[in-house]
C-alpha cells in the first residue's frame, strides 16, 4: 500500500465510512438486478464462497495462530454466521424479488433501533425518553413502508411478502450485530474470515432446496459481474473500510454512518432502477433517520457530561 494511498484513502474515515455505506445502498441494487439472472441463494452461496476464498488464501497464517481461540468458540461463531451472512442475506436476495430496492434501503434503516431494542431487552442497556421516542419514529417509519403508505393496508396487517422478508431479515442482522458485544477475542480480519467460510458452508442447504424445488438459476454473464460485485464491494471491501474507520474514529461515531445506507439505496434506486420515490416513502425515510437521529443526540449527549 502506497503511502500517498494510506493518507489520502485509507488514513480517511470519512471517506471510507461513505464508501462502505455506499457499497451497502449498491448492494439493494445488486439484489434487483439479481432478478432473472441469478436465483437468491445462488448469489448467497457464491458471493460468500468468493470472500472466503480470498480471505482464507490472505489470512491463512494468521487463521492458524489464533486456531485455538477459534476452536474454543466455534459454535458461537456459527450461529453468528448463520444468521448474520447466511441468514440475513438469503432473506435480503428473496426479498428483492417482491419488493423495490427504496423499500430495502429504508428498512435496513431500522437495524439501529431494533439493536438499541435488544440491548434493552437482553442487556439491560437503560433505554432514555428520547431514545423512546427514537424508537417510536422509527418504527412508524417501518411501518408505513411495510404498509406500502396506506392505512387501510396497516389496519388489515397485511403486508408486501418481500417487505416481510426484508423484517426478518433486519431482526436477524440486529441479533448478530448485539452478539458482536461479546464476540471471540480473536483478530478483525480473522474473525470475518472464519465467519465467511462458515456462511459459504451454510449456504449449501439454500442450493439444495432451489435445486429441489426447480428454481435453482446458474448466473447469466450479467449475474457473475452482480455477484463479483456484491462479493468484493459490500462483502469483502466494505468490511475492511469500515473496520479501519471504526479504528480511525471509533465505533459510536463510525456506527453514526450506517444512517447514510437508506438514503444512498433511494437515491441509487431512482437513478439506476428508476423507481418511484413518493411521499410515503420521504416520510418514512424521514421518520427512520429522525429516529436515529435522536437517539445518537442523546448518546452523545450522555457522552460528553461522562466525559
Amino acid at each position: 500500500m502506497s503511502a500517498a494511498f494510506r493518507t489520502l484513502v485509507y488514513g480517511n474515515a470519512i471517506l471510507l465510512l461513505m464508501l462502505t455505506t455506499l457499497m451497502w445502498g449498491g448492494n439493494t441494487i445488486a439484489g434487483r438486478l439479481a432478478i432473472g439472472e441469478v436465483s437468491p441463494m445462488m448469489v448467497v452461496a457464491l458471493r460468500w464462497v468468493i470472500v472466503s476464498s480470498v480471505m482464507t488464501v490472505t489470512m491463512w497464517s494468521r487463521i492458524r495462530a489464533e486456531w485455538p481461540l477459534i476452536r474454543a468458540s466455534m459454535g458461537k461463531i456459527v450461529l453468528m454466521a448463520v444468521f448474520g451472512f447466511t441468514g440475513f442475506n438469503s432473506l435480503f436476495y428473496a426479498a428483492a424479488h417482491y419488493t423495490t430496492a427504496v423499500n430495502l434501503g429504508i428498512l435496513q434503516g431500522s437495524m439501529p433501533m431494533l439493536v438499541l431494542l435488544g440491548a434493552l431487552l437482553f442487556y439491560r442497556v437503560p433505554v432514555r425518553p428520547l431514545q423512546i421516542l427514537g424508537i417510536f419514529a422509527t418504527m412508524t417509519g417501518v411501518a408505513m413502508i411495510a404498509a406500502q403508505g396506506s392505512l387501510e393496508t396497516l389496519l388489515k396487517l397485511t403486508i408486501n411478502p418481500g417487505d416481510g422478508l426484508m423484517l426478518i431479515a433486519c431482526v436477524f442482522y440486529a441479533g448478530y450485530t448485539l452478539a458482536l458485544r461479546s464476540r471471540p477475542q480473536i483478530s478483525g480480519l480473522v474473525f470475518f474470515t472464519v465467519l465467511s467460510i462458515v456462511a459459504a458452508i451454510t449456504s449449501i442447504p439454500g442450493i439444495l432446496y432451489e435445486s429441489a424445488a426447480g428454481i435453482l438459476q446458474v448466473p447469466t454473464f450479467k449475474g457473475w459481474l452482480i455477484i463479483l460485485y456484491v462479493a468484493l464491494g459490500p462483502s469483502c471491501l466494505s468490511q475492511i473500510f469500515f473496520m479501519r474507520g471504526v479504528e480511525l474514529i471509533g465505533p459510536a461515531r463510525a456506527g453514526i454512518f450506517i444512517n447514510l445506507v437508506p438514503i444512498f439505496a433511494a437515491i441509487l434506486a431512482v437513478l439506476i432502477l428508476g423507481e418511484d420515490f413518493r411521499m410515503h416513502h420521504a416520510l418514512a425515510l424521514t421518520l427512520v433517520l429522525g429516529g436515529i437521529w435522536l437517539s445518537e443526540r442523546r448518546s452523545k449527549a450522555a457522552t460528553q457530561v461522562q466525559g
